[in-house]
C-alpha cells in the first residue's frame, strides 16, 4: 500500500481520487496552476504544490514541473486520472526509470495500444478475430484496389486522419472506392478500408487487472446505434441490453484472456463488432485508460 500518492490532474476526477485515497488512508498531493489554487481538489488534499501556470503545457502537462513536485513532497505513486498525461507513455516511462509506480498500464502497454495500428497487428498474431482490412494508412488508390480484391466488396473508406466520420463512406465497387477514396485523400495522408460490418452490434468492455493478477470486467456497453458512419455523438447504453447470456458471457471470457494474456495491469477498454444473428465477433480496437470513462467517442471502425 502506498503512504502518498501525487494527483497529476485537477477538478472532478482529482476529487474523486482523493477521497478514495481518504477511504484508505493514504496521503494525497494535489498540484495546480496559479489560477486553481483555491479549487476543491486543492482543499481536499493533504499538501498541493504549485506547477505552473494557468496553459495545461505549463503546468499540468508540464513533466519537469511534476518530477520537481514528486520529489519535493516524496510521493510515492502518481494517479494521473483522466485525459492531460493519462495516456501519455513517455511521462510513465520517466516514472518507471524514477521508481515511482504509474497508476495504470504501464509505458509498454500505453505505447502498444496507442498505435491501433500496432494494436490490431499485436491481436492478430495472438490469434484474436479482427476487422479484415487494411494494415496500416494506404497511401494510393492503387493499394487501395489491391486491399478491396483480397477482402471483396461492399468495404468501408475513411480518412486515416480525421474525426466525426469526415471522408468516410461505403464503396460497393471500384468506381465507387475510386471517388470515395478522392473524397477521402482530401482530408487526410492516407486511408483506411474495412470489410464492411454495417448492422453489426457494437459493444465494449471495460476491463481492470491489478499486479496479482485480478481481473474483473468493470462494465460492459453497447452503442444504440449499429455498426455504421457515424460522429462521436452516438449513444452509448451501459450495461448492454440486447445481448444473451451466451453472447455476454463470451465476450466478457475474451476481454479477460486478452488482457491477462498481455500482461496489462491497469485498465483496458476492448471494442468488439457482434454479428446479430450469430456469435460471430472481431475485435475492433484495444485501449489502455487508467481511469474509467463516463464520457467517450465510439473508437470503432465506423468513425475516423
Amino acid at each position: 500500500m502506498f503512504k502518498k500518492i501525487l494527483i497529476a490532474n485537477r477538478g472532478e476526477i482529482a476529487v474523486r481520487v482523493i477521497r478514495a485515497c481518504k477511504e484508505w488512508g493514504i496521503s494525497t498531493v494535489a498540484v495546480h496552476s496559479d489560477v486553481d489554487r483555491d479549487s476543491m481538489h486543492v482543499r481536499l488534499a493533504d499538501e498541493s504544490v504549485c506547477i505552473g501556470s494557468h496553459q495545461p503545457a505549463n503546468s499540468y502537462l508540464n513533466i519537469p514541473a511534476l518530477l520537481s513536485a514528486i520529489d519535493l513532497t516524496g510521493a510515492e505513486a502518481v494517479h494521473p486520472g483522466y485525459g492531460f498525461l493519462s495516456e501519455n507513455a513517455n511521462f510513465a516511462k520517466v516514472l518507471e526509470e524514477n521508481r515511482i509506480k504509474f497508476i495504470g498500464a504501464s509505458s509498454k502497454h500505453i505505447k502498444m495500444m496507442g498505435d491501433k495500428i500496432q494494436a490490431k497487428k499485436i491481436a492478430k498474431e495472438n490469434g484474436l478475430p479482427v476487422i479484415e482490412g487494411s494494415e496500416g494508412g494506404v497511401k494510393d488508390i492503387s493499394q487501395a484496389k489491391e486491399i478491396c480484391k483480397k477482402i471483396g466488396f461492399p468495404v468501408l473508406v475513411r480518412a486515416a486522419f480525421a474525426l466525426g466520420g469526415l471522408g468516410s463512406g461505403f464503396a460497393n465497387d471500384e468506381n465507387e472506392l475510386k471517388a470515395l477514396a478522392a473524397k477521402a485523400f482530401a482530408t487526410s495522408s492516407q486511408i483506411l478500408i474495412d470489410q464492411d460490418l454495417r448492422g453489426w452490434k457494437e459493444l465494449e468492455y471495460e476491463v481492470v487487472r491489478d499486479s496479482s493478477d485480478n481481473c474483473i470486467t468493470v462494465c460492459n456497453m453497447e452503442n444504440f446505434d449499429p455498426l455504421g458512419v457515424h460522429t462521436g455523438d452516438s449513444i452509448v447504453v451501459a450495461p448492454s441490453q440486447t445481448l444473451t447470456n451466451s453472447e455476454y458471457f463470451m465476450l466478457r471470457k475474451t476481454a479477460l484472456k486478452v488482457v491477462r494474456h498481455l500482461g496489462i495491469v491497469g485498465e483496458c477498454n476492448i471494442q468488439y463488432a457482434l454479428h446479430p444473428e450469430s456469435e460471430r465477433y472481431c475485435i475492433c480496437l484495444l485501449y489502455t485508460s487508467p481511469s474509467p470513462r463516463d464520457k467517450r467517442q465510439s473508437r470503432m471502425p465506423s468513425s475516423a
